[in-house]
């Protein structure tokens, strides 16, 4: 019996690998799209962070290094939500139908593209993450590995979005516009380019049903040492957005036609 259940598992996870590493090669392919992706933050840090810095002067640290967790959080967010494009991909080649037929559950295959979605927000992350360090961000071995668990959490939360999404859509025209009307206000709702602290209600209410606000807390906690919510708070509750949306992830993905 627990043999059984054990070579079950096995063949589950050698399922889930398989398809991770398909997601996995068709990135390394796609070296155009790691550049655009990473270059992109760039600009806002840059030059959106220079802009804002030389005109208010939020904490008392510099406007760049403070806006820094948010960035990193804002290439998760496009880069997971708009990893659903792929799922339309797969129907128009027909990749998806050969792997519907096969033996494979869809939460199987749900969670190998996931695992795929997140493996390439976590390459785009470390890329900032160097960054970071060159621009004066200090981490220690603690403070990273805090920073990798909030970015594998909002990538999977965002992959399971962008995927359920997908599931929905029948041409990348549509699915683009669509997630234009999410990754926006994900993003600029999230505090990243601003604090917490003396929000009008009605926004403080916005932000606080935004995934990505309690990542951009959580990733200053850990990188600056400055939140407002404790570090421990934050995860838990983007924990439970990640299982909220990969739950509808599954939901929507069972649902799918793969025609």
């Amino acid at each position: 019996m627990i043999k059984s259940k054990s070579r079950s598992l096995e063949e589950i996870l050698s399922k889930i690998y398989a398809i991770w590493f398909r997601e996995f090669r068709v990135f390394l392919r796609e070296r155009s799209r790691l550049i655009a992706s990473t270059f992109t933050p760039l600009l806002w840090l840059f030059v959106v962070g220079s802009g804002f810095g030389s005109a208010a002067a939020h904490t008392n640290i510099d406007y760049e290094i403070f806006i820094f967790p948010g960035i990193v959080c804002m290439s998760v967010i496009f880069s997971s939500v708009f990893y659903g494009s792929y799922i339309i991909w797969d129907r128009k080649f027909d990749f998806l139908k050969s792997v519907m037929v096969a033996p494979v559950s869809r939460g199987t295959i749900f969670t190998g593209k996931t695992c795929g979605g997140m493996t390439n927000s976590l390459v785009q992350a470390s890329i900032l993450l160097v960054i970071g360090v060159i621009i004066g961000i200090h981490f220690t071995l603690l403070s990273l590995i805090q920073t990798v668990v909030v970015v594998l959490l909002l990538s999977f939360a965002l992959t399971s979005l962008g995927l359920a999404l997908g599931s929905y859509m029948q041409s990348l025209e549509g699915f683009q516009m669509i997630v234009s009307f999410v990754v926006f206000p994900l993003f600029f709702l999230s505090s990243a380019l601003f604090p917490l602290h003396n929000l009008p209600y009605w926004l403080s209410i916005l932000t606080s049903l935004d995934p990505a606000t309690y990542a951009v807390d959580a990733l200053r906690n850990a990188m600056l040492g400055i939140g407002s919510k404790s570090l421990g708070l934050d995860i838990s509750i983007l924990a439970i957005f990640t299982v909220g949306l990969g739950a509808f992830g599954v939901y929507s993905f069972g649902r799918m036609k793969a025609v």
